[in-house]
């Protein structure tokens, strides 16, 4: 009767929820296309366009931007502000979604039976995303800020979808013991795919996706010639190295084979977790979901590097690091709550 009652009442939070953690999702996957397609300075101030609210309304100042730039190949373009507006005008909403679910969390607290922390916490990584959001444009796409900007949605995405797996009904193991002796390997898990996501994040901010144009070698070597001091010197500008100096191609390779090593890593370690969570009763489809997607991230990542970069491909692999990383916080939770019934 208890459970019943309690998921009456938290069926309206638990939908908004999940409607935030899918928005999450495709907010990601627009931002990559911002991005790749070069939109991130199709307006170059914040939060309006050229101090309008639409392309539409800063059409005159587009259109002298153009010609000052010798046409659309440049960094200004209509199409570009759209672009880059329609991320923002959904991120907004998506900010406004999480300010809502904190006040419901905060309003049915007793109800829920669960601390409103967690939502409180995310208006605080809303807030800190927009204020990345507003560098990212006013510091010229400096890498770590873009990259910061990258892993501020992701962890987004990933708090939105424990506070949805909260609002769930409690789910009951017949045998909770070997789903909770998943907790470390799934931290493992996480924390291995959560560092090859900022890896791809600096690798794609710093346009090194290319550095190594074929397979398995790179530059037809297997260790070819790399500067790891400046491809991850963090506090530069884009193309610079910290001394200002054009960054040499050296350096783009160096930060394009740590991330081929870092998806050995995940695959080892996730193909492990995976396997094990997949002969696990209480864990299996979680498994075999992780299994599947880390193919698929391979497929894409391989794809990227054999086609050139197609923007499909390249949109797609960022949105399937999102799901490989929300498989492992799913699987986190699992364990989490399996401990508590042991």
């Amino acid at each position: 009767m208890t459970s019943a009652y309690d998921a009456d009442r938290t069926a309206l939070l638990r939908r908004i929820a999940g409607f935030a953690v899918v928005l999450t999702l495709g907010l990601i996957m627009l931002g990559a296309w911002v991005r790749l397609t070069d939109a991130g300075l199709g307006c170059p101030d914040w939060p309006g366009c050229y101090g309008k609210l639409s392309p539409v309304h800063a059409s005159d100042h587009i259109a002298r931007a153009v010609d000052a730039q010798g046409g659309e190949h440049g960094p200004v373009s209509m199409g570009k502000a759209w672009r880059e507006m329609v991320h923002r005008y959904i991120a907004t909403f998506l900010g406004l979604l999480i300010v809502v679910i904190a006040v419901l969390a905060w309003v049915r607290r007793a109800d829920l039976r669960e601390s409103p922390l967690l939502p409180t916490v995310l208006v605080g990584v809303v807030v800190l995303q927009g204020l990345f959001g507003k560098w990212t444009v006013t510091l010229l796409l400096k890498p770590a800020i873009v990259t910061g900007h990258l892993i501020g949605g992701m962890l987004t995405f990933s708090l939105l979808l424990w506070f949805w797996l909260r609002l769930r009904p409690r789910t009951r193991y017949v045998d909770a013991e070997p789903v909770a002796a998943l907790r470390w390997p799934a931290v493992l898990a996480l924390v291995v795919v959560a560092a090859q996501i900022a890896l791809g994040g600096w690798v794609s901010t710093n346009y090194a996706a290319l550095a190594c144009t074929d397979l398995p070698t790179c530059q037809g070597a297997w260790w070819p010639q790399a500067n790891f001091a400046d491809g991850f010197h963090v506090i530069r500008e884009l193309g610079k190295t910290g001394e200002g100096e054009f960054l040499p191609m050296q350096a783009l390779t160096a930060i394009h084979l740590t991330h081929r090593i870092g998806a050995v890593i995940v695959l080892l370690v996730v193909g492990w977790v995976g396997l094990r969570a997949a002969r696990t009763a209480g864990a299996r489809p979680i498994g075999i979901a992780l299994l599947t997607m880390l193919a698929v991230q391979w497929a894409l990542g391989l794809s990227n590097i054999w086609f050139s970069l197609p923007l499909g491909v390249a949109v797609a692999h960022n949105g399937g690091g999102a799901v490989l990383l929300g498989l492992t916080v799913v699987l986190n939770f699992l364990a989490y709550r399996a401990r508590y019934q042991v």
